[in-house]
């Protein structure tokens, strides 16, 4: 029993999965609450935006760009496409599946997101301050070079 104390303790005092993980439910929190209202959730601003920065783009190249499981990936494009924010590209069938891009009705909802994804940006940047934020951004850069290496 004092072995499985000892081993909780440590994975409760210094997990990084479980310290990130807390992190990025409270910092979604707050971008969710911003956007409720407008029928959208923070991980679809994150697949609508890298739709339309990138777009067209495909399934498997969004699932690995963004570390989305196929499973969370295929339900929000489920819901993306069923609401009209996405299509499918006919435009090239080489057999790996059709690219996605933004419709006109997900542009004007990205660009109807910018006010409320702005409050969510400045209330979590306030929440973690400004070395919070360098670092948030620098673990990013890391870790992405790192996984794209």
């Amino acid at each position: 029993m004092a072995q499985t104390q000892d081993i909780a303790q440590q994975i409760t005092a210094n997990c990084l999965m479980g310290r990130t993980r807390y992190l990025s439910r409270v910092l979604t929190g707050i971008y969710d609450e911003e956007i409720r209202s407008l029928g959208v959730q923070a991980s679809q601003v994150t697949l609508l935006a890298t739709i339309a920065a990138y777009g067209p783009v495909r399934r498997s190249d969004l699932g690995r760009w963004l570390h989305f499981d196929s499973s969370t990936l295929t339900r929000n494009l489920r819901v993306m496409l069923a609401k009209a924010w996405i299509e499918e590209f006919p435009g090239d069938t080489d057999g790996r599946g059709l690219p996605l891009q933004v419709t006109a009705v997900g542009s004007r909802l990205l660009n109807g997101l910018g006010p409320a994804w702005h409050r969510a940006q400045s209330r979590a940047a306030e929440l973690i301050g400004g070395e919070g934020r360098t670092a948030v951004m620098g673990l990013f850069s890391k870790v992405q070079e790192a996984v794209r290496a």
